[in-house]
């Protein structure tokens, strides 16, 4: 009979594998686990081995007595091969002995026959939940190190509500998702915001920049590997495609990933398995898989840096995340929201920025996005001595944001208006300082207070809050 690896939802079936040389015992476990399990049988332990060395199995029901060897040796070898395979014996007789000696051996559970249906079912359920639990917990581990932002995306601008409506179409589906932006423009977020709304928000997300891996350990980091597969393996490791099952597996920066490793990409999406490095064992992959890139695909595409076949393959739903320079008028929300997470995490009580600062951040040019953004708000929040941000919490950069080299330093303003821009920002700071203090303002700048006024008119510039012009 064909075995059937999904599930009504779609979703790839646990595998149990019954090791047991009766028959009949055979066909009664396939009557209580073929409606939830994909079943694997092997009738002694040498076939139960071997089958193991080349099928992904999560739950091994076994007998413990067998024609070619001991149970109890079975079990041994069958850890040796995997650890993380959850092994429930099968016995004739309940004995102490042998159940305390299967327990140390690492055995899940015994049941003694004759057993019960909901008895069955009820151990491997309870097997599979703790070997879930236990790659959760090996996930979380290696992401100790790793701080993640699930800050939610913010913004009113036409741009980010198609966004949103975007996020909303696909979370509901396992459908393969390319988001695509500058650096900076909230990427990750959006993969997040895709894997919450989606119907297994309560599993794993597993995020992977690859541009951030080092090439000789990418495979190992994606695909895991066996103990003694090349020097340093000292044990076996899970990679972050197994740590994602279940869940969410989002690439960054698709584009970094190595020509070889293109093909092994291709194949889990195409085939929803891997092998991991020094193995043969090919291992089912059930996760939702989100990648994201900065750059031109198409173009890497034509340069032969990414294989066609996986561009596709990768782009069956896309993306944009728009720049920050295109939707200037959530630039408010997003300062608002920045300062709000800094001030909890600085224990501040800063209330806003002041106009003229806005005004400055309204017009900059923001080519890292709302990354960039979130670490002015950041410094300035850390930095100020007052209730609000001022202009004297920026950095000099941002207040003279066209005198930032560009295209190989050949756009740059004349002399003559770029001395004028650097004093119009630093009689701005000043006056942002004094709180608009004319006379104190033109002390401080060695300018007769009738000097600073016509400076200020020329520019159009008034007294913040009184509808002074632009500048």
């Amino acid at each position: 009979m064909a075995l059937n690896p999904l599930d009504a939802d779609g979703r790839i079936r646990p595998v149990v594998l019954v090791v047991d040389d009766d028959p009949g015992l055979r066909e009664s476990f396939r009557l209580i686990l073929e409606d939830d399990y994909e079943v694997l049988y092997a009738p002694d332990g040498s076939q139960a081995l071997e089958t193991l060395r080349f099928h992904q199995v999560d739950v091994v029901l076994l007998d413990i007595r067998l024609p070619d060897m001991d149970g109890i040796e079975v079990l041994e070898r069958i850890k040796a091969l995997d650890e993380h395979v959850d092994v429930i014996l099968v016995t004739a007789v309940q004995t102490i002995r042998t159940a305390v000696t299967a327990m140390k051996l690492g055995a899940f559970d015994y049941v003694t026959k004759p057993f019960e249906e909901e008895e069955i079912l009820s151990l491997v359920r309870r097997a599979l939940e703790r070997r879930a639990l236990d790659r959760e917990v090996v996930y979380l581990r290696s992401e100790l190190a790793r701080q993640h932002d699930f800050e939610e995306l913010v913004g009113r601008h036409p741009e980010m509500q198609r966004l949103y409506q975007l996020i909303e179409s696909v979370a509901r589906t396992p459908v393969t998702v390319l988001i695509t932006g500058e650096s900076g423009t909230g990427k990750e977020l959006v993969a997040r915001a895709i894997h919450r709304q989606g119907p297994w928000r309560d599993s794993p997300f597993v995020p992977v920049n690859l541009a951030a891996i080092s090439e000789t350990l990418m495979e190992s980091e994606l695909f895991g590997h066996e103990r003694g597969a090349f020097t340093g393996a000292l044990q076996k490791k899970l990679g972050k495609f197994e740590l994602a099952q279940g869940g969410t597996f989002f690439l960054d920066e698709i584009a970094a990933l190595r020509l070889d490793l293109q093909a092994k990409i291709l194949r889990v999406l195409q085939e929803r398995e891997i092998e991991r490095v020094g193995g043969t064992r090919r291992i089912k992959i059930d996760a939702r898989i989100i990648s994201a890139t900065n750059a031109e695909l198409k173009k890497a595409v034509q340069d032969g840096t990414l294989r066609e076949d996986l561009y596709y393959r990768l782009n069956v739903v896309q993306i944009p995340v728009p720049p920050l320079r295109q939707r200037r008028q959530d630039i408010a929300l997003l300062v608002d929201h920045f300062i709000r997470k800094y001030n909890r995490r600085f224990h501040k009580h800063v209330t806003g920025v002041s106009p003229t600062a806005l005004k400055v951040l309204q017009s900059y040019p923001w080519p890292g996005n709302v990354r960039e953004l979130e670490n002015i708000v950041e410094r300035s929040v850390a930095l100020t001595d007052g209730p609000r941000i001022d202009l004297k919490d920026f950095p000099l950069d941002l207040m003279l944001p066209d005198l930032r080299v560009r295209g190989g330093g050949t756009d740059r303003l004349p002399l003559k208006e770029a001395r004028e821009q650097f004093e119009r920002q630093v009689v701005l700071r000043v006056l942002e300082r004094v709180r608009w203090n004319q006379t104190e303002a033109a002390r401080l700048l060695g300018l007769h207070r009738n000097t600073l006024k016509v400076k200020l008119a020329a520019w159009g510039i008034r007294r913040a809050g009184s509808g002074r012009g632009s500048g």
